[in-house]
């Protein structure tokens, strides 16, 4: 079951997410639901629209299963999905 504590390490595709803060304030405010990611990308999809964004340039705000927002800095999901899975990270 995805958490706030385990967000970082969890499939973040079908979550729900709106970028809260970007190195471009252009992204500040796109919202809708992961479909996929990459190394450095996470894809957002919006009224069958798709748009890509930078994980290291962008804040998240990932709403959970449970209704929960959590806030993630894209920092911390560089990496390839499969590996930022195994990935320790301290506490975040």
């Amino acid at each position: 079951m995805i958490t706030a504590k385990n967000i970082v390490r969890h499939e973040l595709i079908g979550l729900r997410v709106k970028i809260v803060d970007s190195k471009n304030k252009s992204n500040v405010g796109e919202e809708g639901i992961v479909v996929d990611e990459t190394r450095n990308t996470i894809i957002i999809e919006k009224n069958e629209k798709q748009k890509t964004f930078i994980k290291d340039q962008c804040v998240f705000s990932f709403e959970l299963p449970s209704g929960e927002k959590v806030r993630v800095d894209g920092n911390l999901l560089v990496g390839r999905p499969e590996d930022r899975i195994k990935k320790k990270l301290k506490r975040w």
